[in-house]
């Protein structure tokens, strides 16, 4: 009797654990300057709607910059991320970040980073922003930095703190656009995909600003997850993502951060990104 109270006890453990394990939320992260702040409220509804979709409890995690978001990932404290191009590429050598899936914006699934002044400054190329005070977002956002930076090392051989007369960081696009209007500084680099997102939804400030300089194309940020993350979870969440737009719930909430559909990404359309880094890292 006492060794079938023993198991009964165990087995009730393990049932009890089991579900403390099933209820624990899967914790989705959105990086601060990824996107609009009023877009805020979409993403919370995309990560509640996969919650639905997957009938367990999902959590949205934000921070204010990509160095808490990367380490939050690598140490599995989120499950999945938002992330630029820039850190997928770094976590993925680092931790081995894997992609799960990418938004298709305008039917591509590509990006651009645009080089902003004041639509009243006569500059006409980058050569004009030289000691000109500048605004980048985040020191691993591939348009917000990289690419920028990039720029200024293979046209004019330096690095932009030797290139810009002054530089600050905003953390995130739209700050970005903001200050550009505001004339708080001469120039700014952000992400063409919430550059014309605030032009369609909300144009005070991109009204007062015109782009200066277009980049080539980029990989679309993705959506990246955790190497250890379970195949069989991993799978039901890509389904999810990928046949979102097809559902009229789940299109009504990728309408309002304008996003056509998510697709599957390949690693080696990030290779670019990588590239620019190796350029600017033989620049040190």
């Amino acid at each position: 009797m006492l060794k079938k109270n023993v198991i009964a006890g165990i087995i009730v453990m393990w049932v009890m654990v089991s579900a403390a394990l099933a209820a624990e939320p899967i914790k989705i992260g959105v990086a601060a300057m990824i996107s609009p702040k009023d877009t805020v409220r979409y993403y919370k509804q995309l990560i509640d709607y996969v919650g639905v979709k997957l009938g367990s409890p999902v959590e949205m995690v934000q921070k204010e910059n990509y160095d808490e978001m990367d380490s939050l990932l690598e140490h599995n404290d989120v499950q999945i991320a938002f992330l630029c191009s820039g850190p997928y590429v770094k976590d993925h050598a680092k931790f081995g970040a894997e992609l799960l899936v990418a938004p298709q914006s305008y039917g591509q699934p590509f990006y651009h980073a645009y080089i902003i002044v004041h639509k009243d400054n006569p500059i006409k190329d980058m050569a004009g922003l030289k000691g000109k005070k500048f605004a980048f977002t985040d020191p691993k956002s591939n348009t917000g930095k990289i690419v920028p930076t990039y720029m200024v090392a293979k046209d004019y051989g330096v690095a932009p703190e030797k290139f810009f007369g002054d530089i600050i960081y905003t953390r995130s696009h739209d700050k970005s656009i903001e200050a550009v209007a505001k004339k708080l500084v001469e120039g700014a680099s952000v992400d063409s995909l919430i550059y014309d997102y605030v032009a369609k939804k909300n144009p005070i400030y991109t009204a007062e600003t015109r782009i200066l300089r277009k980049s080539p194309p980029y990989g679309i940020p993705p959506l990246v997850i955790n190497k250890g993350m379970n195949p069989a979870l991993k799978e039901k969440l890509k389904s999810i993502f990928l046949n979102m737009h097809t559902d009229p719930a789940g299109k009504a909430i990728l309408d309002g951060i304008m996003v056509d559909k998510f697709i599957v990404p390949k690693d080696a359309d990030y290779n670019s990104v990588r590239a620019m880094d190796i350029f600017i890292s033989k620049m040190k």
